[in-house]
């Protein structure tokens, strides 16, 4: 329907199929005016449906009143403590201010210590009167609260809670180990409302803050801007909220420490670097799912939300690593284990006509020689946009079968799109027959009106229902709709997409119009008429002056024209404000408006509206941020079905606290900016904090056409995150790493290292699946004696062994980087050379990076399992092993290997491996049942000071011919080993001795 492009020419045959249209508003897509006529005409839905409210965020409002001033806090009474913590009731000190909502006079606090390094504080309604009973307290089944170990108690706990009435009540948590208050709320009120919760902390000066999601921003908080959490359909703006919703944080504190053992707090940002800190971190999860906003201020920050209770737990961990296991295995559980081929590289398109062309798109793969191991479809494959419907036409099932057994038989995968939303028929059209809909709806699954009728919103296909994942019966019925589509289908994964969840107008817009379905978007799509795609990266203009200044051109003509129409409200609009009533609930217009993305900062644009209810007679007001959780949680039990004994592949875009066990995630609609690949880094360690390390950005940039330096940029430093994969818009100039020379060059060089560390990325992923450990990592994670590295997100660890100082900016040549721990002996090697990096602590030092190098580093102490790069991972697992073994200041090294089918959802067979280096001799020790028949080829040790005598694998001396050092690099080479490994490089217990 959108047209079909000609790769070759770069051409479109303009749609005839749209009515007059314009917009405003823009979609999960990018979206602009529009105006198209032609003979045949179909319904779009209007622009302004998507309209919101002319509301202003309190944050902003000058008349906002501050509930701190005028707000009389609560006082504790009828105190119960035990060895595990208290309870107590909070009642009202005062007279109610009522100011976002109505006051709830008496409250249940508890305290409880969790484990030694786990504390919980929650504060809930006491009980259900007239003021409060529409409280809406997060299900525990959907959202596990933290757990408890039998043994805890105050005093075996890290963490020691104290409170206080006077003035009101207020509380502090501290450290024991160094007296410090990591969370106090002293000097302020608890506010408790029917639609308005704050309470507020102080904090040191120049803090450290990691986390707090979705946003695309720098990876320390800035302690001077209001972070909002409202799960939101947008592309990828830069500090506003995203997708989804993770209230939790890292603190990190830096201290010197006298020779009395006396702590002294210092900011990481004026740390004298001559001088050795040590770091305590800690965790805090804020266990609330409704819309909510936290302001950083320079000493504390004040956390609002719409509604619900106050569930704060804190983990005193007292390194990053410990904070995260503790988050993940006490509380929102393990991230799942991936297959190992989704460590392989994905192409992605959203303008993939047919299977021709994506039979045509792995063809060039293989002949250009680049590593393909899945190919995607956005919504081009659909019927009508409509989920689990082929168009016949185009991806005709027969078609589909043949094309992928045979990419399946090439050792290669498929993974659609798939929509939050359901197509609703047009009612008066027969012939529009849609049975997921029909299925649905005889079981009754969509989400309702308050008057009990389905609720009807707008998104690709036109007007829409909504799953109700409330109804004991809608997981079922998903589980249903992918089986039946995959006995059509072979699918090998599902990438869910729209589940924030997304709608293009506000309210029930298609309860009276279900006539005009199937129905336009309410903006132009991509290349339509009014949204020709003009954008390029900057600096696109140095190397492409002609053909830059004619998009310039072009792209000013089109705003000139998209100008004359509607301007929007006049600045003179008054703003809507809402005053709260007694009792009630104001559930589309909330008293408290949060600094929301969408127009007006209303809830309900670009969104199924606030009143949407569930079977449960629960409000979308209460658990809009859970949607795309447990879609997420529904597809993964539905790919269950379809196989019960493979780990189910989900890529998801609206994710909660937990997600991680079922899905990754990708960054969403970025553009194709210098920047957006720059905050690439911040995010993926954002979401490691989060527990869902599977996750990577859209290679390239999604939305405007990239160009040939980004792109070959962007390709080799996506090689290095967990999910890789190249994905842009429709419409715009095609970006396969094999379109331009240089940057198939460069992507296969960095996919050569990618494919040969394929062990290495799998094992990283197993830890994490068993022990809640990080994948991607910032340094100061790694190295958290080093305040200077608190806010470096410019390079990464992959793992704890390889380190990554990529180029992120243009017509660079060069990059700075910083190599840590060289104070302490730390030694990095360089990946290309193999020698040992010459840099001095602290400083940035210039790394050379010409276009198509990524500069990468091995750190001292690791050992590197390899395999030999393929065009899949299929071929990749049946070839050789080698051993990359980089010597620490002591001669020492260590390493993991971990192997199974790769696919198994509980593997019936398994090996762990250990390496094991000291004093020249490097021990391989492996238990397990998994048969790992490709042999060892080659040892290859880094920092060998002296050229060695004998070489020796196990009891046989290597011949000197397979032996070879470099007195320059001091690089030792130990080949020839695949005759003493011919049963397998670990079938037994081994030792190399040199």
């Amino acid at each position: 329907m959108v047209g079909v492009r000609n790769l070759l020419v770069g051409t479109w045959l303009l749609p005839a199929a749209y009515g007059t249209f314009s917009t405003s508003a823009a979609g999960s897509r990018s979206a602009a005016s529009s105006t198209i006529s032609s003979a045949y005409s179909q319904f779009t839905i209007p622009s302004d449906s998507d309209s919101g409210a002319h509301l202003i965020a309190n944050i902003d409002d000058p008349e906002a009143v501050d509930a701190q001033s005028v707000c009389p806090g609560y006082r504790a009474s009828n105190v119960r403590e035990s060895s595990r913590g208290l309870t107590a009731t909070l009642k009202l000190a005062g007279k109610p201010c009522n100011v976002y909502g109505t006051d709830v006079d008496s409250l249940d606090l508890s305290i409880e210590y969790l484990a030694h390094d786990r504390l919980n504080v929650q504060i809930v309604p006491t009980y259900l009167d007239s003021s409060n009973s529409s409280w809406f307290v997060l299900d525990e089944h959907v959202v596990p609260r933290p757990s408890s170990d039998k043994h805890a108690s105050e005093r075996r706990s890290d963490l020691e809670i104290t409170w206080s009435n006077k003035p009101s009540f207020h509380f502090k948590v501290t450290r024991k180990a160094t007296g410090d208050a990591i969370f106090d709320t002293t000097g302020s009120v608890l506010v408790f409302e029917n639609q308005f919760v704050e309470f507020v902390t102080s904090l040191p000066r120049d803090y450290n803050l990691y986390g707090i999601g979705e946003h695309i921003e720098q990876l320390r908080i800035l302690n001077n801007r209001t972070v909002t959490l409202y799960a939101s359909d947008i592309g990828d703006p830069i500090d506003l909220n995203l997708y989804g919703t993770h209230p939790f944080y890292l603190d990190t504190r830096y201290y010197e420490v006298d020779h009395r053992g006396h702590h002294t707090l210092v900011a990481a940002d004026n740390a004298d670097q001559s001088k050795d800190y040590v770091s305590y971190s800690h965790g805090v999860f804020f266990r609330n799912a409704h819309g909510q906003e936290i302001i950083m201020q320079p000493e504390g920050l004040t956390w609002r939300t719409l509604g619900g209770s106050i569930d704060l737990t804190f983990y005193s961990g007292p390194t990053q690593v410990e904070v995260t296991k503790n988050y993940q295995l006490s509380t929102i559980g393990l991230p799942a284990l991936q297959q190992y081929f989704t460590f392989g590289y994905h192409q992605c398109r959203w303008g993939y006509h047919n299977w021709t062309e994506l039979e045509h798109v792995v063809s060039n793969f293989e002949k250009f020689e680049i590593p393909l191991e899945t190919i995607w479809n956005d919504i081009d494959y659909m019927h009508g946009y409509r989920d689990f419907d082929n168009d016949q036409h185009r991806y005709p099932y027969s078609e589909g079968e043949e094309f992928l057994d045979k990419l399946h038989s090439s050792g290669r995968h498929y993974v659609p799109i798939i929509d939050a939303a359901i197509y609703i028929p047009n009612p008066d059209n027969v012939s529009d027959a849609y049975d997921t809909y029909t299925r649905g709806h005889k079981d009754d699954v969509f989400l309702k009106n308050p008057d009990g009728s389905e609720y009807i919103g707008a998104v690709w296909p036109g007007y829409t229902v909504f799953p109700d994942w409330h109804n004991p019966k809608t997981n079922d019925f998903w589980a249903n709709e992918i089986v039946t589509w995959h006995k059509k289908v072979a699918i090998d994964g599902i990438w869910i997409d729209m589940n924030e969840v997304s709608s293009f107008c506000v309210g029930s817009c298609g309860s009276k119009n279900l006539s005009m379905n199937p129905a336009h978007p309410p903006f132009a799509l991509p290349g339509e008429p009014g949204n020709v795609i003009y954008d390029y990266p900057e600096g696109f203009e140095l190397s492409n002056k002609t053909e830059a200044a004619a998009a310039s051109s072009a792209a000013s003509s089109q705003a000139a024209a998209a100008a004359t129409g509607d301007s929007g409200p006049s600045s003179t609009t008054p703003y809507l404000r809402t005053t709260p009533t007694a009792g009630v609930r104001n559930i589309n217009h909330p008293p408290y408006v949060i600094n929301h993305d969408q127009d007006g900062h209303d809830l309900a644009v670009h969104a199924v509206s606030p009143n949407a209810t569930h079977y449960d007679g629960v409000q979308e007001y209460d658990v809009h941020n859970l949607f795309g959780h447990q879609i997420l949680n529904a597809t993964y039990h539905g790919l269950l079905k379809v196989d019960s004994n493979k780990r189910p592949f989900i890529i998801g875009r609206s994710t909660f606290a937990g997600s991680g066990k079922w899905a990754g995630h990708w960054g969403g609609d970025n553009a194709s900016k210098w920047a957006y690949m720059f905050f690439s880094i911040p995010q993926a360690l954002s979401f490691s904090l989060f527990g869902i390390p599977m996750f990577g950005v859209d290679t390239c940039g999604f939305n405007g056409n990239t160009d040939e330096e980004l792109c070959n940029r962007w390709m080799q430093l996506s090689a290095f995150f967990p999910f890789y994969r190249n994905h842009n818009t429709l419409s715009a100039i095609p970006q396969e790493p094999y379109v331009w020379d240089s940057v198939a060059k460069a992507t296969k060089s960095a996919m050569q290292i990618r494919y040969a560390i394929l062990p290495y990325f799998y094992t990283l992923f197993h830890e994490a699946h068993t022990e809640g450990t990080t994948v991607m990592r910032a340094l100061a994670w790694e190295f958290p004696t080093d305040p200077s590295l608190a806010a470096v997100d410019t390079q990464f660890l992959l793992g704890s062994a390889l380190m990554i100082i990529p180029v992120l900016a243009p017509q660079a040549t060069s990059v700075k980087g910083v190599f840590p721990g060289l104070k302490h002996g730390e030694v990095w090697y360089d990946w290309y050379s193999h020698e040992a990096v010459d840099a001095k602590p602290g400083v940035n030092t210039t790394i050379p990076a010409p276009l198509g190098h990524i500069p990468v580093f091995v750190r001292g102490g690791s050992v590197l399992p390899m395999q030999e790069p393929a065009l899949t991972t299929k071929e990749a697992r049946a070839t050789p092993w080698s051993l990359l073994v980089a010597l620490g200041g002591h001669g020492a090294a260590s390493g993991q290997l971990y192997l199974d089918d790769g696919e198994s959802n509980v593997p019936d067979e398994t090996l762990n491996v250990e390496f094991t280096v000291e004093r020249s001799a490097l021990s391989v020790k492996a238990k397990g049942r998994w048969e790992e028949v490709n042999p060892l080829d080659r040892v290859t040790v880094l920092g060998v000071e002296t050229r060695p005598g004998v070489v020796r694998f196990g009891g046989e001396v290597v011949s000197a011919e397979h032996v070879q050092w470099n007195s320059t690099s001091r690089v030792l080479s130990v080949g020839g080993l695949q005759k003493l490994t011919g049963k397998g490089a670990f079938s037994g217990n081994w030792t190399l001795k040199w």
